[in-house]
Protein backbone atom coordinates (compact mmCIF):
# COMPACT_ATOMS: atom_id res chain seq x y z
CA UNK A 1 0.00 0.00 0.00
CA UNK A 2 2.95 2.67 1.01
CA UNK A 3 3.98 2.75 -2.70
CA UNK A 4 3.78 5.89 -4.91
CA UNK A 5 3.48 9.61 -5.21
CA UNK A 6 1.52 10.42 -1.64
CA UNK A 7 0.66 13.97 -1.07
CA UNK A 8 1.52 15.53 1.98
CA UNK A 9 -1.89 17.66 2.34
CA UNK A 10 -1.93 21.77 3.48
CA UNK A 11 -4.55 22.06 5.62
CA UNK A 12 -6.67 25.05 4.42
CA UNK A 13 -7.75 28.05 6.54
CA UNK A 14 -10.40 30.71 6.16
CA UNK A 15 -8.95 34.44 6.98
CA UNK A 16 -10.36 33.79 10.57
CA UNK A 17 -8.24 30.83 10.70
CA UNK A 18 -10.53 28.41 11.13
CA UNK A 19 -10.27 24.90 8.83
CA UNK A 20 -12.13 26.03 5.29
CA UNK A 21 -13.75 22.27 4.74
CA UNK A 22 -15.01 23.15 1.06
CA UNK A 23 -11.37 24.01 0.59
CA UNK A 24 -10.05 20.94 1.69
CA UNK A 25 -12.32 18.83 -0.46
CA UNK A 26 -11.35 20.81 -3.46
CA UNK A 27 -7.68 19.98 -2.68
CA UNK A 28 -8.64 16.10 -2.05
CA UNK A 29 -10.81 15.92 -4.94
CA UNK A 30 -8.01 17.61 -7.11
CA UNK A 31 -5.15 15.24 -6.07
CA UNK A 32 -7.68 11.98 -6.72
CA UNK A 33 -8.11 13.59 -10.09
CA UNK A 34 -4.72 14.13 -10.93
CA UNK A 35 -3.25 10.89 -10.28
CA UNK A 36 -2.06 10.83 -6.28
CA UNK A 37 -1.41 7.41 -4.91
CA UNK A 38 -2.28 8.56 -1.66
CA UNK A 39 -3.10 11.11 0.69
CA UNK A 40 -1.67 11.88 4.58
CA UNK A 41 -3.65 14.59 6.81
CA UNK A 42 -2.21 16.41 9.30
CA UNK A 43 1.36 15.89 8.79
CA UNK A 44 3.83 18.98 9.01
CA UNK A 45 2.76 20.43 5.60
CA UNK A 46 -0.34 20.51 7.08
CA UNK A 47 0.42 22.70 10.26
CA UNK A 48 -0.67 20.23 12.36
CA UNK A 49 1.61 21.58 15.25
CA UNK A 50 -1.61 24.31 15.42
CA UNK A 51 -4.06 22.09 14.62
CA UNK A 52 -5.97 21.05 18.30
CA UNK A 53 -6.84 17.59 18.68
CA UNK A 54 -10.40 18.16 18.09
CA UNK A 55 -9.54 19.75 14.71
CA UNK A 56 -6.94 16.97 13.97
CA UNK A 57 -9.48 14.16 14.17
CA UNK A 58 -11.91 16.34 12.23
CA UNK A 59 -9.59 16.90 9.32
CA UNK A 60 -8.33 13.04 9.58
CA UNK A 61 -12.60 12.28 9.56
CA UNK A 62 -13.17 14.54 6.86
CA UNK A 63 -10.14 13.21 4.51
CA UNK A 64 -10.74 9.77 5.66
CA UNK A 65 -14.78 9.73 4.14
CA UNK A 66 -13.91 12.04 1.01
CA UNK A 67 -11.19 9.87 -0.27
CA UNK A 68 -12.93 6.39 0.74
CA UNK A 69 -13.01 4.09 -2.04
CA UNK A 70 -10.80 6.25 -3.78
CA UNK A 71 -7.34 6.99 -2.31
CA UNK A 72 -5.75 5.57 0.99
CA UNK A 73 -5.64 7.87 3.50
CA UNK A 74 -2.39 8.17 5.92
CA UNK A 75 -3.32 10.06 8.97
CA UNK A 76 -0.64 12.15 10.61
CA UNK A 77 -1.08 10.94 14.66
CA UNK A 78 2.43 11.83 15.80
CA UNK A 79 3.08 13.65 19.18
CA UNK A 80 6.10 13.85 21.45
CA UNK A 81 3.40 12.43 24.26
CA UNK A 82 3.64 9.12 23.67
CA UNK A 83 -0.06 9.05 25.42
CA UNK A 84 -1.53 11.66 23.39
CA UNK A 85 0.11 9.78 19.99
CA UNK A 86 -1.19 6.59 20.94
CA UNK A 87 -4.96 7.89 21.52
CA UNK A 88 -4.78 9.72 18.18
CA UNK A 89 -3.41 6.86 16.25
CA UNK A 90 -6.37 5.40 17.85
CA UNK A 91 -8.90 7.37 16.73
CA UNK A 92 -7.07 7.09 13.25
CA UNK A 93 -7.87 3.63 12.98
CA UNK A 94 -11.34 4.11 14.43
CA UNK A 95 -12.27 6.40 11.86
CA UNK A 96 -11.24 4.14 8.81
CA UNK A 97 -7.98 5.17 8.00
CA UNK A 98 -5.58 3.01 5.93
CA UNK A 99 -1.98 4.04 7.78
CA UNK A 100 -0.65 6.36 10.90
CA UNK A 101 2.37 8.46 10.38
CA UNK A 102 4.08 9.47 13.69
CA UNK A 103 6.53 11.43 13.68
CA UNK A 104 9.82 11.04 16.20
CA UNK A 105 9.48 12.86 19.38
CA UNK A 106 10.36 16.10 19.20
CA UNK A 107 11.83 18.86 21.79
CA UNK A 108 11.82 16.10 24.69
CA UNK A 109 14.84 14.11 22.16
CA UNK A 110 14.30 10.71 23.53
CA UNK A 111 17.62 8.96 23.13
CA UNK A 112 17.22 5.87 20.41
CA UNK A 113 15.94 3.07 23.29
CA UNK A 114 13.32 6.07 24.17
CA UNK A 115 12.41 5.91 20.81
CA UNK A 116 12.26 2.26 20.43
CA UNK A 117 9.67 2.44 23.40
CA UNK A 118 7.81 4.68 22.00
CA UNK A 119 6.98 3.27 18.88
CA UNK A 120 6.39 -0.06 20.12
CA UNK A 121 3.94 1.14 22.94
CA UNK A 122 1.53 2.78 19.93
CA UNK A 123 2.52 -0.49 17.59
CA UNK A 124 1.36 -3.00 20.46
CA UNK A 125 -1.80 -1.24 20.75
CA UNK A 126 -3.11 -0.97 17.66
CA UNK A 127 -3.14 -2.56 14.64
CA UNK A 128 -3.02 0.25 11.95
CA UNK A 129 -0.24 0.07 9.81
CA UNK A 130 2.17 2.62 11.39
CA UNK A 131 4.79 5.14 9.15
CA UNK A 132 7.37 6.08 10.82
CA UNK A 133 8.63 9.78 10.22
CA UNK A 134 12.22 10.76 10.86
CA UNK A 135 12.85 14.66 10.29
CA UNK A 136 15.74 15.88 12.17
CA UNK A 137 15.53 19.05 10.96
CA UNK A 138 11.75 19.68 12.85
CA UNK A 139 12.92 17.85 15.73
CA UNK A 140 16.09 18.17 16.98
CA UNK A 141 16.66 14.17 16.98
CA UNK A 142 17.47 11.39 14.63
CA UNK A 143 16.47 7.50 14.18
CA UNK A 144 19.43 5.81 13.64
CA UNK A 145 19.38 3.07 11.30
CA UNK A 146 19.71 0.38 13.68
CA UNK A 147 17.04 1.85 15.64
CA UNK A 148 14.79 1.89 12.32
CA UNK A 149 15.74 -1.92 11.54
CA UNK A 150 14.95 -2.90 15.41
CA UNK A 151 11.41 -1.52 14.63
CA UNK A 152 11.13 -2.79 11.36
CA UNK A 153 10.39 -6.18 13.74
CA UNK A 154 7.77 -4.87 14.19
CA UNK A 155 4.87 -6.25 12.22
CA UNK A 156 2.50 -3.44 11.88
CA UNK A 157 5.29 -0.90 11.70
CA UNK A 158 5.51 -0.85 8.04
CA UNK A 159 7.19 1.71 6.32
CA UNK A 160 9.13 4.60 7.19
CA UNK A 161 9.13 8.56 5.65
CA UNK A 162 12.73 10.10 5.45
CA UNK A 163 13.84 13.42 6.01
CA UNK A 164 16.92 13.72 6.94
CA UNK A 165 18.47 15.85 4.42
CA UNK A 166 20.34 12.94 2.23
CA UNK A 167 20.28 9.70 1.19
CA UNK A 168 22.85 7.89 3.13
CA UNK A 169 20.61 6.82 5.87
CA UNK A 170 17.94 5.69 3.93
CA UNK A 171 20.36 3.19 1.44
CA UNK A 172 21.54 1.78 5.36
CA UNK A 173 17.69 1.67 6.36
CA UNK A 174 17.36 -0.91 3.31
CA UNK A 175 20.46 -2.63 3.73
CA UNK A 176 19.61 -3.52 7.02
CA UNK A 177 16.02 -4.48 6.87
CA UNK A 178 13.42 -4.48 4.68
CA UNK A 179 10.96 -1.55 5.75
CA UNK A 180 9.24 0.57 2.85
CA UNK A 181 11.32 3.75 2.58
CA UNK A 182 9.75 6.78 0.92
CA UNK A 183 11.31 10.25 0.91
CA UNK A 184 10.30 13.01 2.80
CA UNK A 185 12.38 15.66 0.42
CA UNK A 186 11.01 16.05 -3.16
CA UNK A 187 13.99 17.06 -4.53
CA UNK A 188 15.46 13.43 -2.87
CA UNK A 189 12.64 11.31 -4.31
CA UNK A 190 14.69 10.29 -7.38
CA UNK A 191 17.91 9.36 -6.24
CA UNK A 192 15.86 7.07 -3.51
CA UNK A 193 14.25 5.76 -5.13
CA UNK A 194 17.20 4.58 -7.45
CA UNK A 195 18.58 2.80 -4.33
CA UNK A 196 15.54 0.92 -3.51
CA UNK A 197 12.93 3.45 -2.02
CA UNK A 198 8.97 3.18 -3.51
CA UNK A 199 7.95 6.82 -3.16
CA UNK A 200 7.33 10.16 -1.27
CA UNK A 201 5.20 12.16 0.63
CA UNK A 202 5.32 14.67 -1.17
CA UNK A 203 4.59 18.87 -0.59
CA UNK A 204 5.11 19.53 -4.39
CA UNK A 205 2.03 17.28 -4.89
CA UNK A 206 0.30 19.83 -3.82
CA UNK A 207 0.32 21.74 -6.16
CA UNK A 208 1.74 19.42 -9.36
CA UNK A 209 0.23 15.87 -8.06
CA UNK A 210 0.42 14.78 -12.04
CA UNK A 211 3.87 15.88 -12.56
CA UNK A 212 4.82 14.21 -9.25
CA UNK A 213 3.07 10.77 -9.50
CA UNK A 214 4.07 9.98 -12.90
CA UNK A 215 7.79 10.52 -11.95
CA UNK A 216 7.17 8.24 -8.95
CA UNK A 217 5.62 5.88 -12.06
CA UNK A 218 8.30 6.35 -13.86
CA UNK A 219 11.03 5.37 -11.18
CA UNK A 220 8.58 2.54 -10.06
CA UNK A 221 8.63 1.00 -13.76
CA UNK A 222 12.46 1.28 -14.43
CA UNK A 223 12.24 4.23 -16.71
CA UNK A 224 15.46 6.64 -15.20
CA UNK A 225 15.38 8.83 -18.39
CA UNK A 226 11.88 9.93 -17.92
CA UNK A 227 12.31 10.06 -14.52
CA UNK A 228 14.96 12.22 -14.70
CA UNK A 229 13.78 14.63 -17.01
CA UNK A 230 10.81 15.14 -14.59
CA UNK A 231 12.76 15.76 -11.58
CA UNK A 232 14.58 18.47 -13.69
CA UNK A 233 11.52 19.98 -14.87
CA UNK A 234 10.10 19.93 -11.04
CA UNK A 235 13.29 20.94 -9.68
CA UNK A 236 12.97 24.89 -9.38
CA UNK A 237 9.39 23.93 -7.81
CA UNK A 238 10.89 21.68 -5.02
CA UNK A 239 13.41 24.00 -4.61
CA UNK A 240 11.17 26.98 -4.55
CA UNK A 241 8.68 25.61 -1.75
CA UNK A 242 11.28 26.16 0.43
CA UNK A 243 12.43 29.44 0.61
CA UNK A 244 10.46 29.96 3.53
CA UNK A 245 9.16 28.07 6.07
CA UNK A 246 6.67 24.87 4.70
CA UNK A 247 3.98 25.42 4.05
CA UNK A 248 4.27 28.87 3.58
CA UNK A 249 5.33 29.09 -0.13
CA UNK A 250 3.16 26.30 -0.85
CA UNK A 251 -0.18 28.11 0.41
CA UNK A 252 0.68 31.04 -1.62
CA UNK A 253 0.92 28.79 -4.72
CA UNK A 254 -1.92 26.76 -4.00
CA UNK A 255 -4.23 30.40 -3.34
CA UNK A 256 -2.74 31.52 -6.85
CA UNK A 257 -4.18 28.27 -8.26
CA UNK A 258 -7.80 28.91 -6.69
CA UNK A 259 -7.55 26.17 -4.44
CA UNK A 260 -7.01 27.70 -0.80
CA UNK A 261 -6.45 31.41 0.96
CA UNK A 262 -3.25 32.18 1.64
CA UNK A 263 -3.47 31.89 4.94
CA UNK A 264 -0.91 29.88 7.53
CA UNK A 265 -1.62 29.74 11.55
CA UNK A 266 0.70 32.16 13.60
CA UNK A 267 3.51 31.81 14.50
CA UNK A 268 3.69 30.98 11.04
CA UNK A 269 2.39 34.45 8.77
CA UNK A 270 1.55 34.61 4.79
CA UNK A 271 4.37 35.00 2.13
CA UNK A 272 4.49 38.62 0.81
CA UNK A 273 3.29 39.51 -2.65
CA UNK A 274 6.74 40.66 -3.04
CA UNK A 275 8.24 37.17 -2.06
CA UNK A 276 6.11 35.34 -4.34
CA UNK A 277 7.86 36.93 -7.02
CA UNK A 278 10.61 34.26 -6.51
CA UNK A 279 7.91 31.66 -7.33
CA UNK A 280 5.79 33.54 -10.01
CA UNK A 281 8.13 32.53 -12.75
CA UNK A 282 8.36 29.00 -11.73
CA UNK A 283 4.61 28.50 -11.75
CA UNK A 284 4.29 29.60 -14.50
CA UNK A 285 6.46 27.85 -16.48
CA UNK A 286 4.99 24.51 -14.88
CA UNK A 287 1.72 25.81 -16.12
CA UNK A 288 0.28 25.78 -12.72
CA UNK A 289 -1.19 29.47 -12.73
Amino acid sequence: MFRGSFVALATPFKSNFDIDFDAYGRLIDFQIEQGTNGLVACGCTGEAATLSHEEQEECIKFAVERAAGKAPVIAGTGSNNTGEALRLTQFAQEAGADGALLITPYYNKPTPAGQIAHYKTIAEQTKIPIVLYNVPGRTGTNMLPETVAELAKVENIAAIKESSGGVDQAAQFMSLCDITVLSGDDHLTLPMMALGGQGVISVAANAAPKKVADLVSACLKGRMTLARNLHYELLPLFKGLFIETNPIPLKAVLSRMGLMENVVRMPLISLSDEKYEKLAPITERLGLV
